[in-house]
């Protein structure tokens, strides 16, 4: 393929993610084909045409069925509300399309496995947004448990919390209506939930509580809304291999903005990483003489690849936009025949099989079996 055709769904913040991840994956990575940056669709035509105008694309539309039957465009990137995935995904697929569809799959489990249905018929490539799985420290701590380097695995804990819920008086949001999901479950946990299945595999069975921590939120007309879903929620849970765990997630937190706590116990030592710290982790060892045994903090570097893609010098650290870029790097080579890192439909439904145990468990009061 000499040339990648791309289509945008939605310009909103992943939109724009993934608008520099097509922009900068070919300069960045120096080994794919540039995409071509083909139609843009928006809600109306008016903020279509500006936002393709601001990240380089070709033509624009008021309507995404408009791009999806564009005969110039190989792969679809959607961004939109998480209630419009199923649709668009299933449509893109059904017209030959590859797709690359931010998380989570959908607010139900069944659009989840029509969107699986679809990937598995189309015999087209279709991959999930979850890019914090890209973070060269990630990769480091994939190779490490591969290498045995804290033993074996007996324990993990992991939380996600953000605040932009925060504030009592946060105006009521899409993000807080039950048609598009349970809340913070499947709202953010999901991508815990990637790093877990990317390092363990997935999880066999689950206890969940979730919470509102503010019941109501305002709406423009001055009254209060009734909050749908849920803000914050706390799991335990067993993955493969009999390892425990604990997932406490929670976007109503203050001072939290992009935490990922995830700790790894094993037989031999354990393994730190905070995604508010991203370019580094924290290696515990038992071993060597005792006095000296503490955790050692290992920063990012040319030898954690695909750093070396970005900086050739250590400690200087990526952001959250370069992993984006990553990620488009893998489906692109994807595209492409190769075996590249990532989380297509088929795993991704994985994910939303445990997201909604996680549901079923609070619903029901009971541990509950991820099917």
């Amino acid at each position: 393929m000499d040339r990648i055709g791309v289509g945008l769904v939605g310009t909103g913040y992943m939109g724009k993610c993934h608008a520099l991840a097509w922009n900068a994956v070919a300069p960045v990575f120096g080994d794919v084909p540039r995409p071509r940056l083909v139609h843009l669709a928006e809600a109306n035509l008016p903020l279509a045409e500006k936002r393709a105008a601001e990240f380089g694309f070709e033509k624009a539309t008021g309507d995404w069925r408009d791009l999806i039957d564009d005969p110039e465009i190989d792969v679809v990137s959607i961004t939109t509300p998480n209630k419009f995935h199923a649709p668009m995904a299933i449509a893109a697929l059904e017209a030959g399309k590859h797709v690359w569809c931010e998380k989570p799959m959908a607010p139900s489990l069944a659009e989840a496995e029509a969107m699986a249905k679809a990937a598995e018929g189309s015999g087209r490539v279709a991959m999930l947004g979850y890019n914090y799985i890209q973070n060269p420290m990630v990769r480091h701590i994939r190779k490490l448990l591969s290498e045995g380097a804290i033993g074996a695995v007996n324990h993990v804990r992991v939380e996600m919390d953000e605040d932009f819920m925060a504030d009592a008086d946060t105006p009521f949001a899409a993000r807080n209506e039950a048609a598009n999901g349970y809340g913070a479950l499947d709202d953010f946990a999901v991508h815990p939930l990637s790093i877990l299945q990317t390092l363990f595999g997935n999880m066999t069975r689950v206890l969940c509580d979730m919470d509102k921590p503010y019941a109501d939120r305002p709406i423009p007309d001055g009254t209060r809304r009734a909050v749908e879903n849920y803000d914050a929620a706390s799991v335990l849970f067993h993955l493969r291999d009999g390892i425990s765990g604990v997932l406490m997630v929670n976007r109503a937190a203050w001072g939290r903005k992009g935490r990922i706590a995830l700790q790894i116990f094993g037989s031999r030592g354990s393994i730190l990483y905070d995604q508010e710290r991203m370019n580094e982790l924290q290696l515990y060892q038992a071993a060597g003489r005792e006095s000296e045994q503490g955790f050692r903090t290992i920063l990012a570097a040319p030898l954690h690849p695909p750093y070396d893609r970005f900086i050739p010098a250590p400690g200087h650290g990526l952001g959250f936009n370069e992993l984006k870029i990553i990620e488009c790097r893998q489906l692109v080579g994807r595209i492409l025949g190769e075996n590249t890192l990532g989380i297509g439909f088929e795993d991704g439904l994985e994910i939303e099989r445990a997201v909604h145990a996680m549901a079923r468990s609070f619903q029901r009061g009971r541990w509950e079996v991820v099917v």
